[in-house]
């Protein structure tokens, strides 16, 4: 039924996958404050501080944005999918490696733009990417009551 505990799991993990859809996930500045680099799910950016003009654009980063769209689909069919329970798991196993996927993605953009931007400071990662762990979190309970419900189901089916 759709008024199980796991489906709000599910629907907290689309929350917080459109939350990395909306907001940064890293930034950094270079060493004479001037320049702001941002990572977001659809692009990398460069900024001046000063006039707020976009200096640099690249758009490599939409395969980020992509991922987090496949998230949230993934979690909304699987909360439909409640009268299958082990296509509920499966869903949300392919959830979880696309989750997973996106965060390495990110490490890999954020680490080469780093090294071109300003090698000696790290950049700060911000709410998009802890974001990805909350779903992941949120993933991997709604997997445990599923799991739970079917032992639960299997057992009063053993009784008959």
């Amino acid at each position: 039924m759709i008024q199980r505990i796991q489906t709000v799991f599910l629907f907290l993990l689309a929350v917080a996958m459109i939350l990395v859809l909306i907001f940064p996930i890293w930034q950094q500045v270079n060493p004479d404050q001037t320049q702001l680099m941002t990572l977001t799910a659809w692009s990398l950016t460069t900024i001046d501080v000063a006039s707020e003009e976009v200096l640099a654009s690249e758009s490599k980063a939409i395969v980020i944005g992509i991922l987090a769209i496949v998230s949230v689909a993934l979690a909304l069919f699987s909360i439909f999918s409640y009268k299958n329970r082990g296509k509920q798991m499966m869903l949300n196993m392919f959830n979880s490696l696309a989750m997973v996927a996106n965060v390495g993605l990110i490490v890999w953009f954020t680490h080469t733009a780093n090294a071109d931007f300003n090698p000696n400071v790290n950049g700060a990662f911000v709410l998009g990417f802890w974001a990805i762990f909350a779903a992941l979190v949120m993933n991997m309970l709604a997997n445990r009551f599923i799991r739970k419900d079917e032992k639960l189901v299997r057992s009063v089916d053993r009784i008959r």
